[in-house]
């Protein structure tokens, strides 16, 4: 006969109870004192940090220092799923000027942030130069996951004002071009200098090759698969009949596809659901496909944000002032500085200019990006860099989480949609 107690505390019970309870609770509050939901990716953190102190019974959390893989893989599906929704979304592609300030956050905005972010790692943090350009690329792009309040609505909703369509499609594009930078850090901590052969096999490879691949298997897969789904065979379609669990084998065909290939899988995961979108592009069913990935999306992104928040404790003693100065200042100063100055010339003006300057939401594709580096290399400063990213990922969803909502909302009744 057994002599455990009757009444046990599994760990994993508890932490299913816990977990359960902490999730609910970020929702139900915000709506308990308010009419919208400022704050339940910033609560969720508080709770993990409450839960896994102070509930008895509850397994060790994971330290992403020891075991990144288990951080770099949850946040993977949780990008890529994210990524697909985000393409999934956006109904009007018309002419480059409506791209415009996409290109310009791309191309000016997220180069000039890695080279601060960098620059503050080195010069002030005392980071290896590996280290610091890994940091800066990790923190750079911003997240599709945690920005749901700027982004544009479900797909066939319209309503796309510039300021939504920017900060959707440079969520949804900039976390795979962040790539190439973190392949960089990668070399640099191997090797020690980018000169040479090895410059231009990284300019070859990693840049030109990898995004080429990912935009064009993302193109081709979505579009075979979108002739799948809405047009054969005619007349018993899979849209007609099918289950939104399509968009995951979706997600999971374009990513791994264009992985095998080498190319980038988070670009290709954004550009499958454009060209998905543009076979049938008022179909209903894509509103089925966009439910279904964004309640995985939320699910795994909750329970990252519970992981982030029980793991802060761990971490507190890899961070100094410096740090804290660095993740303050990429929220504050470096991303809405450049981001103002890369949208000069643009449409985009006044308190539409500042709102898609100051509202780059960073998140889970930081977690997956250096669960990756530090899977693939050991790094001098990896507990700086995971405490700095944590931190980071905090005060985003403190200070954006609280104020983007509302601040897209004056800018669209300020400067109205105009024709694109």
């Amino acid at each position: 006969m057994s002599s455990e107690p009757f009444f046990g505390l599994a760990p994993e019970h508890v932490a299913m109870a816990t977990v359960g309870a902490g999730i609910v609770l970020a929702y139900w509050i915000p709506r308990y004192f308010s009419g919208r939901e400022p704050a339940s990716s910033a609560l969720l953190i508080a709770i993990g940090m409450v839960a896994f102190a102070f509930v008895p019974g509850m397994p060790a959390v994971v330290d992403p220092r020891t075991s990144p893989k288990v951080w770099e893989r949850l946040s993977e599906l949780a990008v890529i799923v994210a990524l697909f929704g985000t393409g999934l979304r956006i109904d009007n592609l018309t002419n480059y000027k409506r791209w415009q300030p996409t290109v310009r956050m791309l191309l000016v905005a997220m180069p000039l942030t890695i080279l601060a972010v960098a620059g503050l790692g080195y010069w002030l943090a005392g980071m290896t130069l590996a280290g610091a350009i890994l940091l800066g690329a990790v923190l750079a792009p911003t997240d599709p996951v945690l920005a749901g309040d700027v982004q544009v609505g479900p797909p066939t909703e319209g309503g796309e004002h510039p300021v939504r369509f920017t900060l959707t499609t440079e969520a949804g594009l900039n976390d795979g071009l962040a790539f190439p930078f973190v392949y960089l850090g990668l070399i640099v901590g191997a090797e020690g200098f980018l000169i040479g052969d090895l410059a231009t096999e990284w300019l070859a490879r990693d840049v030109l090759y990898r995004i080429a691949v990912g935009v064009l298997g993302g193109a081709a897969v979505g579009t075979v698969f979108g002739k799948i789904i809405f047009q054969l065979p005619r007349g018993n379609a899979l849209a007609e009949t099918g289950s939104g669990v399509l968009a995951l084998a979706l997600v999971l065909l374009t990513y791994g596809f264009t992985e095998l290939l080498e190319g980038y899988g988070f670009i290709a995961a954004f550009v499958s659901g454009l060209a998905l979108r543009r076979v049938e592009q008022e179909h209903q069913f894509h509103g089925r496909l966009h439910s279904f990935t964004e309640a995985i999306e939320h699910a795994l992104t909750a329970i990252l944000l519970l992981l982030i928040g029980g793991s802060l404790p761990l971490l507190w003693g890899e961070l100094d002032w410096r740090h804290v100065a660095i993740a303050a200042a990429l929220i504050v100063v470096i991303r809405p500085l450049v981001g103002w100055l890369s949208l000069a010339g643009t449409d985009l003006a006044g308190r539409s200019r500042f709102v898609v300057a100051a509202f780059g939401v960073r998140g889970i594709g930081s977690i997956y990006y250096l669960g990756f580096a530090t899977g693939h290399l050991s790094f001098k400063n990896e507990g700086q860099l995971w405490a700095t990213i944590a931190l980071t990922i905090l005060l985003s969803t403190i200070v954006h989480g609280l104020t983007a909502g509302a601040a897209v909302e004056r800018a669209e009744k300020k400067e109205p949609e105009t024709s694109q």
